[in-house]
């Protein structure tokens, strides 16, 4: 069965496209994608993430559990701070990326992707077993809003006497917004400054009419899955399922740095680590295909699957594609083989239906606001 957010009705009132998305039911877009696009680049749009899934890790041995079932270092994450990391199989496989925030002294609340919420839930559980730590489902006890753009800071700070100035990239801290008691966090995956609200489902809506009122004068608008996606496409951020899957480890992903071999506790036994390891090694003697942006020539948009072409050989993969409403535009990311990888690499182009389009190879991201 299908599942709804909170703001379900909300949306559906708004004339919003609904589409199914990881068994949920969601916003895709209210008007046009392009111009909520537009509006997180130059104002400010409104997006419900509720889809995506809440796990707390609570005891005197969360951080334990979490040093051994993750690949990050999640002993030397702050109080208040958050941390963006990957969960990965025995093989390295990646299982997902996560971000984990440190709510307390023993308290932790890791966010999973909604399609794999389930297998992050069952996997801490699985790994939980002889630690003094509790791992709980907590998808129902919350609703997600975000606000992001370079109005959002102004828009939140006109209802929330929360300290947002003292609230540092990838941190967050509870507050009250709009009469709502909420965790207030400022990570973000648009390329753009902005605010994540977890708030209780019941304040959901009661927030987000207050959010929008408040940011009327301010360009904000409702915005969707889709623009959520060239959003982050131009952020050059990976998205699991395209960029990410079991079959790649985070160092065949350019993310090795996310894997901390030398952990404080349980260093040499968290779960993937000796896979890890030759991953590493092997990336280090041979790199493997590497993560790059592809900018069009013409108008043909790339998809996920389409292979990468130069010299008559297929040389890599696209994994997302779409027109890029800043660039004006079609742009991708794909893995190719380090010999292609270098920005201006000449010859390069992608199978678009028996056709080899021009592409240039660029850096990623695409896209890097002024700050």
């Amino acid at each position: 069965m299908t599942r709804t957010t909170a703001l379900d009705a909300l949306h559906r009132s708004l004339g919003a496209t609904m589409t199914d998305f990881a068994g949920w039911d969601m916003p895709l877009r209210y008007a046009s994608e392009r111009d909520e696009h537009n509006a997180v680049r130059t104002a400010a749009g409104l997006f419900d993430l509720s889809h995506m899934g809440e796990i707390t890790v609570t005891g005197p041995q969360a951080v334990d559990l979490l040093n051994r079932a993750l690949v990050g270092n999640i002993g030397s994450v702050g109080p208040g701070r958050a941390r963006y990391t990957m969960i990965c199989r025995e093989d390295g496989g990646i299982l997902d990326d996560l971000i984990v925030y440190r709510l307390g002294e023993t308290e932790y609340m890791v966010v999973a992707n909604a399609g794999n919420a389930q297998v992050v839930l069952d996997a801490l559980t699985e790994r939980a077993a002889g630690f003094d730590a509790e791992v709980r489902d907590d998808r129902d006890a919350y609703a997600l809003l975000a606000v992001q753009g370079p109005n959002s800071a102004t828009i939140v700070k006109s209802v929330t006497d929360a300290d947002l100035d003292g609230l540092k990239y990838y941190a967050g801290l509870p507050g009250t917004v709009a009469g709502v008691p909420a965790l207030i966090a400022r990570t973000g995956y648009t390329g753009e400054d902005g605010f994540e609200l977890f708030v209780s489902p019941a304040d959901a809506e009661k927030l987000w009419q207050a959010l929008t009122e408040a940011g009327a004068a301010h360009g904000l608008v409702p915005c969707g899955l889709s623009c959520r996606d060239t959003l982050r496409l131009e952020a050059g951020m990976p998205l699991y399922g395209h960029e990410l899957t079991t079959d790649l480890t985070p160092f065949d992903a350019g993310l090795g740095r996310v894997v901390k071999f030398e952990k404080t506790s349980h260093g040499d036994d968290f779960v993937g680590h000796d896979a890890l390891k030759e991953a590493a090694a092997k990336a280090e003697a041979n790199p493997p295909r590497k993560l790059v942006g592809l900018i069009a020539e013409g108008r043909r948009v790339p998809r996920a699957g389409m292979s990468v072409v130069a010299d008559g050989q297929v040389i890599g993969e696209v994994t997302s594609g779409a027109p890029s409403p800043t660039l004006g535009k079609p742009i991708a990311m794909a893995y190719v083989d380090a010999a292609h990888a270098e920005p201006g690499t000449a010859g390069v182009g992608v199978d678009i239906r028996g056709t080899h389009e021009a592409y240039e190879v660029v850096a990623l991201p695409f896209y890097k606001r002024q700050k």
